[in-house]
């Protein structure tokens, strides 16, 4: 199966995840591309997609969204997943416990039917804030660093190649 991993990346973490779920989906003998979201043609193209994008202001950023504006039709009419990327686990355990779906995941749900949507850990330096920022981030106690859980990517990953039924080599 052609699937396309579409992404929406800030500074690269998403970029990495998306990469990171190709590869999986290739080792079960499909064939993934990972592209970023302002580059990636017509969805046409590919059997199934995993979408993805960082989350800023609780949304998906806006190059994803266009996109998944842009093709509803089509991916509505293949096997969906999404991802969202944020900093809930960079937050206090308060905060972490309460991290919710962005609000654009709503509305995608109603237009692709997804097969489902992962709200998974980024990674957050200190450059990657602005001034304000990472004031903000210091009083609600945020932490830098990598938070991204391989073993939980990849255990997804190969559930939607199990999903989409392997064709191992």
């Amino acid at each position: 199966m052609r699937i396309l991993v579409g992404y929406a990346s800030e500074h690269g973490s998403t970029r990495e995840i998306a990469v990171r779920v190709a590869e999986r989906l290739r080792e079960h003998g499909h064939e993934a591309e990972a592209l970023s979201l302002d580059r990636a043609g017509d969805v046409g193209a590919y059997d199934a997609a995993v979408l993805g994008s960082a989350v800023h202001n609780s949304a998906w950023l806006p190059t994803a969204v266009d996109y998944v504006e842009r093709n509803t039709g089509a991916l509505a009419e293949r096997p969906v997943w999404l991802f969202s990327i944020g900093l809930a686990h960079a937050m206090n355990a308060w905060i972490a416990d309460r991290a919710r779906e962005p609000t654009t995941i709503a509305a995608f749900r109603a237009a692709l039917r997804p097969r489902g949507h992962r709200l998974l850990a980024g990674a957050v330096e200190r450059d990657h804030l602005p001034f304000f920022g990472r004031l903000v981030f210091r009083l609600m106690r945020g932490r830098y660093g990598d938070f991204r859980n391989w073993t939980e990517i990849d255990a997804w990953a190969d559930s939607i190649a199990t999903d989409l039924g392997s064709p191992l080599r």
